[in-house]
């Protein structure tokens, strides 16, 4: 981990600076660094908030899910524009475990051993291989970790009831994608906390755009570089809205009915 940093400290980041100063000062080469897409974290430290933007949480249902894409095959993270068929395959959120999981601690929060998740959790501790997590450093090997666990998911969501989405509070911004259709899918982290808000019924929640389709991109920008560039896409951002429909490459139907909770 501390060669890695030190090698994104001392030529990683000055080298994303020099392609980015290409492109925005339309320097030879500046073609050639559009067409790799854009350094994102130089991006995002130029536009900063403005890649933030309020949706309604229950609109933001269609996740790009990696884990089932050879790394291969996936847009680079540390590129801004992407290109490819990567927004074409779309998962539902109303339908995928975090929503579930959050739905059934609440439903059984009187009596958290009657749910779901402690089910499979305590199953775990009893087949020898309970569940652990070397990032947050936990490891749910007795009852009593599993209901501090579940407890602590509760209490977080309690807290967004009475205080609302407070961003500070997770480690990372939720962040979206731009499709070519400049519709936002869900990607990355945060999906616990995007959950907790579509049960809730929150009304807005902050959103930061991550990546942009390449399609997208060139037909709103027009072949701007730099400030302008920018100026045309966040004009462009302000009407993109959640993307709800399935994707022509998805190997899944969709709900065919949802009702989200009152």
């Amino acid at each position: 981990m501390a060669v890695r940093d030190g090698f994104q400290a001392r030529i990683g980041v000055p080298l994303e600076r020099m392609v980015f100063g290409l492109w925005k000062h339309d320097f030879p080469g500046s073609e050639w660094a559009e067409q790799l897409g854009l350094p994102r974290r130089v991006v995002e430290q130029q536009l900063d908030t403005r890649l933030i933007l309020h949706v309604n949480p229950r609109e933001l249902v269609r996740l790009r899910d990696w884990s089932e894409l050879p790394k291969r095959l996936r847009p680079l993270s540390s590129a801004f524009i992407w290109s490819g068929d990567w927004d074409l395959r779309r998962e539902d959120l109303r339908d995928g475990s975090r929503y579930r999981f959050i739905s059934d601690i609440d439903a059984h929060r009187d009596d958290l051993t009657g749910s779901e998740a402690f089910r499979r959790l305590k199953e775990q501790v009893d087949e020898g291989h309970p569940w652990s997590s070397h990032q947050q450093g936990l490891l749910l090997d007795t009852e009593e970790r599993i209901l501090i666990y579940l407890r602590v998911y509760l209490k977080f969501m309690d807290d967004m009831a009475l205080n609302g989405f407070e961003q500070q509070k997770g480690k990372d911004r939720l962040g979206v994608a731009v499709s070519r259709n400049g519709r936002l899918i869900k990607i990355n982290r945060g999906l616990h906390r995007l959950a907790m808000a579509q049960y809730l019924g929150l009304a807005t929640v902050p959103v930061e755009v991550k990546a942009v389709h390449r399609d997208w991109w060139e037909k709103v920008t027009q072949k701007a570089h730099g400030a302008e560039a920018f100026e045309r896409m966040l004009t462009a951002l302000q009407y993109c809205v959640p993307e709800t429909e399935s994707g022509p490459l998805d190997t899944q139907q969709s709900l065919q009915k949802f009702t989200w909770p009152l």
